[in-house]
């Protein structure tokens, strides 16, 4: 294992918090611009929408080649790697021909922007262990909760001064920055704590991992955590700015209070006893506010109600993500890569799937009904995993 002195914690925690959350920035930074895009492609909405569908895709399906890469070849040649694919990725959708090329390039910057959110959570667990890594997970939690809400309201000022392009071409310098950070960070995974096998025999680690009852119901708790968000996400633009008339500076200024609350709740996690405890109230807590966000979606409450429930939503989510990413991985230690890899799989695939079916009948509906079943999920693997603990 590598020394933490060669790396501070600080240093790692900006590096590894930056790459971490750099692919759900890279699906979010553009979502004021859809409506731009279309203009610009001459296209439908929905084919627009497809775009983030299929990054969304991209970083599920690039988890699973770069996770248990990362864990033959190391950390760091894997995400530098990815990083330069990503950069000509970008590239490609700026000079895109048309909205099916478009649409490719946006799947191939999901595939390239995989590599920093596995590889990121496997130098964690690499340097880090038990206390320790619960809290640079809380830490992490914050950046990782922060991205994809964020992203939007950068993306929504930068577009007071740019187009849609300008965004892209500041997407390209952002991963030349992180390819030259990278080359000054040292290797968290030593060479004898590598996966000696070839590259083809390092994806059957999955088997084993797959097999881990306890770990697949964490994964599946932050799964169905993820896919609320992604909900809120690709439904909020619509939400807020047509059902509530707001103008896109102010949807994106609700964007950043909500990503203030998944940082509260995620600097909360060390507080309480241990990891365990701050999931079970996270999981509890999700349940219930949710019932209070579809009431203020279904009901034509005030958007101040809408926006005051879903904040608190979003307080339990950043209990959520650190402590069962913690619990997670620390079951799987020897096998991170493949481990981070089947994790974030499932967070993204969830996200792409519900993601559209926001946009079936009544948004307000849709999105109340999708947000409930994702935050009942989350509550019910939580509550199985309290049997299977207790059966320790």
């Amino acid at each position: 294992m590598a020394e933490k002195s060669a790396n501070s914690t600080l240093y790692v925690l900006i590096v590894v918090g930056t790459i971490s959350a750099f692919g759900p920035f890279v699906t979010d930074f553009y979502l004021p611009a859809l409506p731009m895009l279309a203009e610009y492609f001459r296209t439908t909405a929905s084919l627009v929408q497809l775009s983030l569908t299929f990054s969304m895709v991209g970083l599920a399906a690039g988890q699973l080649v770069i996770g248990p890469l990362s864990d033959r070849y190391g950390r760091k040649k894997p995400l530098i790697a990815s990083l330069v694919l990503f950069c000509a990725s970008t590239a490609g959708c700026l000079y895109a021909p048309d909205i099916h090329g478009f649409i490719l390039f946006r799947l191939l910057q999901g595939l390239s922007g995989a590599g920093g959110v596995v590889v990121s959570k496997s130098i964690a667990t690499d340097l880090y262990k038990g206390k320790e890594l619960t809290r640079f997970f809380s830490m992490l939690g914050c950046v990782q909760g922060l991205a994809p809400i964020c992203a939007p309201v950068l993306g929504g000022i930068l577009l007071e001064a740019t187009d849609w392009k300008g965004i892209f071409w500041i997407l390209i310098c952002i991963g030349l920055s992180l390819i030259v950070s990278l080359t000054f960070f040292k290797e968290s995974l030593n060479g004898d704590q590598r996966r000696q096998s070839g590259a083809l025999s390092t994806f059957r680690q999955y088997v084993p991992v797959f097999r881990n009852a306890r770990f697949m119901r964490y994964v599946l708790v932050q799964a169905f955590a993820m896919g609320m968000m992604f909900t809120y996400i690709a439904a909020s633009p619509f939400i807020f700015q047509e059902h509530f008339r707001m103008s896109p500076l102010a949807y994106s200024l609700c964007f950043g209070v909500n990503a203030l609350g998944i940082m509260a709740g995620s600097l909360a996690v060390p507080l309480f006893r241990d990891a365990v405890s701050a999931l079970r109230a996270g999981t509890a807590g999700f349940g219930i506010v949710s019932l209070l966000v579809a009431m203020s979606l279904t009901l034509s409450a005030s958007v101040w109600y809408a926006e005051l429930s879903l904040f608190i939503l979003m307080l339990f989510l950043g209990l959520i993500l650190p402590s069962s990413t913690t619990l997670a991985l620390d079951l799987e230690r020897d096998n991170s890569g493949s481990a981070s890899a089947l994790l974030g799989f499932l967070i993204f695939l969830f996200g792409g799937i519900l993601s559209p079916l926001t946009g079936l009948g009544n948004m307000l509906y849709t999105t109340s009904a999708i947000i409930i079943a994702c935050c009942a999920g989350t509550w019910l693997c939580n509550h199985g995993l309290v049997k299977l603990r207790s059966k320790k």
